[in-house]
Protein backbone atom coordinates (compact mmCIF):
# COMPACT_ATOMS: atom_id res chain seq x y z
CA UNK A 1 0.00 0.00 0.00
CA UNK A 2 1.40 3.42 -0.93
CA UNK A 3 0.78 6.78 0.70
CA UNK A 4 -1.35 9.31 -1.12
CA UNK A 5 0.59 12.20 -2.57
CA UNK A 6 -1.98 14.70 -1.32
CA UNK A 7 -1.47 13.77 2.33
CA UNK A 8 -0.22 16.65 4.51
CA UNK A 9 3.43 16.75 5.44
CA UNK A 10 3.86 15.71 9.04
CA UNK A 11 6.41 16.94 11.53
CA UNK A 12 9.57 14.86 11.80
CA UNK A 13 9.53 12.14 14.47
CA UNK A 14 10.54 13.26 17.97
CA UNK A 15 13.91 11.51 17.80
CA UNK A 16 14.73 13.33 14.55
CA UNK A 17 13.73 16.66 16.10
CA UNK A 18 15.92 15.95 19.14
CA UNK A 19 18.83 14.99 16.90
CA UNK A 20 18.51 18.10 14.75
CA UNK A 21 18.44 20.34 17.83
CA UNK A 22 21.50 18.53 19.20
CA UNK A 23 23.32 19.38 15.95
CA UNK A 24 22.44 23.07 16.37
CA UNK A 25 23.37 23.03 20.08
CA UNK A 26 26.70 21.33 19.32
CA UNK A 27 27.57 23.60 16.38
CA UNK A 28 27.64 20.74 13.88
CA UNK A 29 26.85 22.99 10.95
CA UNK A 30 27.60 20.53 8.14
CA UNK A 31 25.38 17.68 9.39
CA UNK A 32 22.66 20.20 10.33
CA UNK A 33 22.74 21.54 6.77
CA UNK A 34 22.40 18.01 5.45
CA UNK A 35 19.30 17.47 7.59
CA UNK A 36 17.81 20.73 6.32
CA UNK A 37 18.64 19.74 2.75
CA UNK A 38 16.86 16.43 3.40
CA UNK A 39 13.67 18.26 4.30
CA UNK A 40 13.78 19.13 7.99
CA UNK A 41 12.03 22.52 8.26
CA UNK A 42 14.40 25.45 8.73
CA UNK A 43 12.17 27.06 11.34
CA UNK A 44 11.38 23.88 13.26
CA UNK A 45 10.65 24.53 16.94
CA UNK A 46 11.02 22.18 19.88
CA UNK A 47 8.69 21.73 22.85
CA UNK A 48 10.02 24.90 24.49
CA UNK A 49 9.38 26.92 21.36
CA UNK A 50 13.09 27.21 20.61
CA UNK A 51 14.06 27.44 16.95
CA UNK A 52 17.32 26.04 15.62
CA UNK A 53 18.53 29.65 15.41
CA UNK A 54 17.73 30.31 19.08
CA UNK A 55 19.57 27.16 20.15
CA UNK A 56 22.62 27.92 17.99
CA UNK A 57 22.76 31.54 19.21
CA UNK A 58 22.47 30.54 22.86
CA UNK A 59 25.19 27.90 22.40
CA UNK A 60 27.34 30.58 20.71
CA UNK A 61 28.00 28.67 17.49
CA UNK A 62 28.51 31.51 15.07
CA UNK A 63 29.11 29.34 11.99
CA UNK A 64 25.82 27.57 12.62
CA UNK A 65 24.00 30.87 13.20
CA UNK A 66 25.44 32.26 9.97
CA UNK A 67 24.42 29.17 8.00
CA UNK A 68 20.88 29.29 9.38
CA UNK A 69 20.65 32.99 8.54
CA UNK A 70 22.05 32.33 5.05
CA UNK A 71 19.24 29.82 4.54
CA UNK A 72 16.65 32.38 5.67
CA UNK A 73 15.94 31.35 9.27
CA UNK A 74 13.24 33.43 10.93
CA UNK A 75 14.86 35.83 13.40
CA UNK A 76 11.45 36.74 14.87
CA UNK A 77 10.74 33.40 16.59
CA UNK A 78 9.96 33.95 20.28
CA UNK A 79 10.16 30.86 22.50
CA UNK A 80 7.89 29.96 25.43
CA UNK A 81 10.13 31.99 27.77
CA UNK A 82 9.75 35.11 25.60
CA UNK A 83 13.31 34.84 24.26
CA UNK A 84 14.62 35.38 20.74
CA UNK A 85 17.93 34.45 19.16
CA UNK A 86 18.99 38.09 19.56
CA UNK A 87 18.10 38.01 23.26
CA UNK A 88 20.25 34.89 23.62
CA UNK A 89 23.20 36.58 21.92
CA UNK A 90 22.86 39.61 24.22
CA UNK A 91 22.56 37.45 27.34
CA UNK A 92 25.64 35.47 26.35
CA UNK A 93 27.55 38.67 25.57
CA UNK A 94 28.33 37.48 22.05
CA UNK A 95 28.86 40.64 20.03
CA UNK A 96 29.65 38.85 16.75
CA UNK A 97 26.42 36.84 16.78
CA UNK A 98 24.46 39.91 17.90
CA UNK A 99 25.84 41.85 14.92
CA UNK A 100 25.04 38.96 12.55
CA UNK A 101 21.45 38.84 13.80
CA UNK A 102 21.02 42.60 13.56
CA UNK A 103 22.45 42.56 10.02
CA UNK A 104 19.90 39.87 9.14
CA UNK A 105 17.07 42.09 10.33
CA UNK A 106 16.47 40.73 13.83
CA UNK A 107 14.29 43.08 15.86
CA UNK A 108 15.93 43.91 19.22
CA UNK A 109 12.52 44.87 20.64
CA UNK A 110 10.91 41.42 20.26
CA UNK A 111 10.33 39.10 23.18
CA UNK A 112 9.33 39.59 26.79
CA UNK A 113 12.48 41.67 27.38
CA UNK A 114 14.11 43.82 24.71
CA UNK A 115 17.76 43.39 23.89
CA UNK A 116 18.54 46.63 25.72
CA UNK A 117 16.58 45.51 28.79
CA UNK A 118 18.57 42.27 28.89
CA UNK A 119 21.84 44.16 28.46
CA UNK A 120 20.91 46.46 31.33
CA UNK A 121 19.63 43.68 33.58
CA UNK A 122 22.84 41.67 33.24
CA UNK A 123 25.22 44.67 33.21
CA UNK A 124 26.34 44.20 29.61
CA UNK A 125 26.94 47.79 28.47
CA UNK A 126 28.74 46.76 25.28
CA UNK A 127 25.69 44.81 24.11
CA UNK A 128 23.55 47.92 24.72
CA UNK A 129 26.02 50.02 22.72
CA UNK A 130 25.92 47.61 19.78
CA UNK A 131 22.11 47.63 19.67
CA UNK A 132 21.93 51.40 20.01
CA UNK A 133 24.54 51.90 17.28
CA UNK A 134 22.56 49.63 14.96
CA UNK A 135 19.15 51.11 15.69
CA UNK A 136 20.26 54.72 15.98
CA UNK A 137 18.70 54.95 19.45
Amino acid sequence: MTAHQDQPVTAPPAEVVEGVFALARDGRTGPLGEMLDAGVPLDLVNGRGDSLLIVAAYAQHRDTVLELLRRGADTAVVNAMGQTALACAVFRGNEAILLDLLAAGADPDLGSHTGIQIADQFALPRMREVIEAHTGA
